[in-house]
């Protein structure tokens, strides 16, 4: 981070700002039963498997039993009704996936979105670790992959949020901008080589430069895992104010454009709501449940309304 840079929770993310975020997951949890207006209701909540089970013992039928537990091969060699029980598997491994591009360098409102990321993250984090299960992740910039093999502990979920802001706080204007090059495919893919299977995988990023190779990676990622993705978007891509001035970068190039002019206005409006629109097309043709959080409102907020529940405990 440049000397003169200061984290101050909306340009730049703190260590502290993400451990604080622990207080706000508890009533939150992306499995369990949820109201129909949920994320994960309906079509969605069939697509996630949450815990494994482990088989426990073969015994005698009991009335009250799940029917659908009944083992017919030891029924019908026995005579007698038998059951299989099971027991929930612990522990699972969630990986936590944190774009941190130039791409995510932006913010028009409130905060910018490698920001709201690096909050999104460690919400997910503090709620997979309070959930029982292990955490870890890879943290990706337009050049580099951090991978945090997932364990069960708090200093786990330290190393992602540390990890998360070293190159949250390695961003600046003047870093080249390198949108063409595939990163986001090649964290997909690396994440395909961590996750064997059983995983829960959260997916946060804007999503530039996703295509046919990043629906591929999603489809197979989702085949074995239960993966959910959180697209990041600003503000100004659904509403560009109507005057004043607005500043577009594209690497070392800055353009200042008056929003007013109409032959400014409409191009510009176009492409920033068709694009994320665009985006978000994509990423549903995945099958994978996605969740789209603006930098513009407070992210703790936002998830707990996409998750469909009422925070419990502190706020």
């Amino acid at each position: 981070m440049p000397q003169t840079a200061t984290a101050d929770g909306f340009v730049y993310a703190s260590l502290a700002q993400l451990m604080r975020l622990e207080h706000r997951v508890f009533g939150l949890r992306f499995q369990g039963s949820q109201p129909r207006s949920s994320i994960l209701s309906g079509n969605h909540a069939s697509r996630l498997r949450g815990r494994g089970l482990n088989f426990d013992e073969l015994r005698h039928y009991n009335p009250g039993d799940d029917l659908r537990h009944l083992d017919w091969r030891a029924t019908q060699r026995y005579g007698k009704p038998f059951v299989r029980s099971y027991t929930e598997e612990r522990d699972r491994p969630v990986l936590i996936l944190v774009d941190q591009r130039m791409s995510m360098f932006f913010g028009s409102q409130r905060s910018f979105k490698s920001v709201t990321a690096a909050e999104l993250a460690a919400l997910s984090a503090w709620m997979a670790f309070h959930g029982g299960d292990r955490v870890g992740g890879l943290v990706f910039n337009d050049s580099r992959i951090e991978r945090i093999t997932p364990i069960r502990s708090r200093s786990r979920v330290e190393a992602l949020c540390a990890a998360i802001v070293r190159q949250n706080q390695a961003l600046a204007a003047d870093l080249p901008d390198a949108e063409n090059e595939p990163q986001l495919d090649r964290a997909l893919q690396t994440c395909l080589a961590m996750a064997g299977h059983d995983h829960l995988i959260c997916l946060i990023s804007d999503f530039a430069g996703a295509g046919p190779r990043t629906l591929q990676l999603m489809r197979q990622l989702s085949t074995h895992n239960d993966v959910i993705a959180m697209q990041v978007y600003d503000p100004l891509a659904l509403n560009l104010p109507d005057r004043g001035r607005i500043m577009v970068t594209q690497g070392e190039l800055q353009v200042e454009l008056e929003v007013e002019r109409r032959q400014v206005h409409q191009p510009l409006g176009d492409f920033l709501g068709g694009r994320l629109q665009e985006v978000a097309t994509l990423l549903r043709r995945s099958q994978v449940p996605l969740m789209m959080l603006s930098t513009g409102a407070d992210t703790h907020e936002q998830l707990r309304s996409e998750l469909g529940r009422a925070a419990g405990g502190r706020r």
